[in-house]
């Protein structure tokens, strides 16, 4: 049944990117003056959650490796890896080894060292809305030869913590906009995955249509449930994916979705999503109440209604209503 699970991994990038190519194109035109020497444009991508976004933006750096000599590449995730020493930490790895820095190597250092490159280098900071030290772009951004790749969900989640003079250096910066994909598109995402993933005829195009169904336009959700459908097979000794084995992993694949964003949260929304689940449906301002009572250096209200914000995004909880009116509620499954 599974011949490359390693091709049913949502974070495996493919050799090709499909539907996306109007975002592909303005991409690598961002990018592609670096292959004649010239200086690629930083890039703003935005979209919702399984738009692509992270795929595509591997894949056209991994691409920028293959056509020019001497430029580097990283990709780094903001929301695993959110500290300042642990961005500077990665953005080093990807140019050499790092063996020698210590949790006590200052980090002036690590920067300085950042600051002598003298090739061009390509860093992906996947949700970096989730960077604890925003100051860091600016830093990051005064390096001649560090060209930026930001994804989040939402521009303004990117933009608004920054002071003027970085907000000042995004206005310059290219920006891509990514939809949903539609249902269609998915159902060839998936067809793609099978044919490179799975044995010839394991799954029918009616069962392919029923997990792009579910996933709802995400391409993440939907390449999760194929890979546990795929696995519940698997436990049976199934050579075919029936509509049984897909029934039975949707509501796990979402289970192991919610899992994982639930592991990924900070201290602070992980202690909102748990006052939501301990009450119900809050409004934001009883959420807040709570929360200042329970942490000894609570976040604004603004970067609160922020992680609200995120929380939905992701499916965790879900909102109804506008404004101070609005009430919260949370997701027990990813399903709800």
């Amino acid at each position: 049944m599974l011949h490359n699970a390693r091709v049913l991994d949502a974070d495996w990038v493919p050799g090709d990117v499909v539907h996306r190519n109007a975002e592909k194109n303005r991409l690598r035109n961002a990018l592609e003056p670096v292959v004649e020497g010239d200086v690629p444009q930083d890039t703003l991508i935005e979209g919702p959650s399984g738009a692509g976004k992270t795929c595509l933006a591997r894949f056209t750096t991994a691409k920028l490796e293959e056509q020019a000599l001497g430029v580097q590449t990283q990709y780094i995730d903001c929301w695993n890896h959110s500290k300042r020493f642990r961005v500077l930490l990665d953005l080093l790895d990807g140019i050499g080894p790092t063996h020698q820095i210590r949790r006590n190597t200052p980090q002036d250092e690590m920067l300085r060292q950042l600051e002598e490159l003298a090739e061009p280098y390509v860093v992906i900071l996947d949700e970096v809305d989730q960077l604890a030290d925003k100051d860091l772009l600016r830093e990051l951004w005064a390096i001649p030869e560090l060209t930026l790749i930001l994804i989040a969900n939402r521009e303004e989640d990117i933009l608004d913590p920054l002071d003027e003079r970085v907000r000042s250096r995004l206005r310059g910066a290219m920006r891509i906009h990514f939809d949903q994909y539609s249902h269609d598109e998915l159902v060839a995402i998936l067809e793609a995955r099978a044919k490179a993933g799975l044995a010839p005829g394991a799954i029918d195009a009616p069962h392919l249509d029923h997990l792009a169904d579910a996933a709802a336009g995400n391409a993440r959700d939907a390449i999760t449930f194929l890979r546990q459908a795929a696995q519940e097979a698997e436990w049976d000794s199934a050579d075919t994916i029936t509509e049984e084995h897909i029934r039975t992993a949707i509501p796990a694949a979402r289970d192991t979705l919610r899992q994982r964003s639930l592991d990924k949260l900070t201290d602070d929304q992980r202690l909102l999503y748990d006052i939501l689940l301990e009450s119900g449906a809050l409004m934001p301002k009883d959420i807040y109440e709570r929360y200042t009572g329970r942490v000894t250096s609570p976040k604004s209200k603004r970067t609160v209604r922020k992680y609200l914000s995120k929380l939905e995004q992701y499916n965790l909880i879900r909102s109804e209503g506008e404004g101070p009116s609005r009430r919260y509620t949370p997701r027990r499954s990813r399903g709800e």
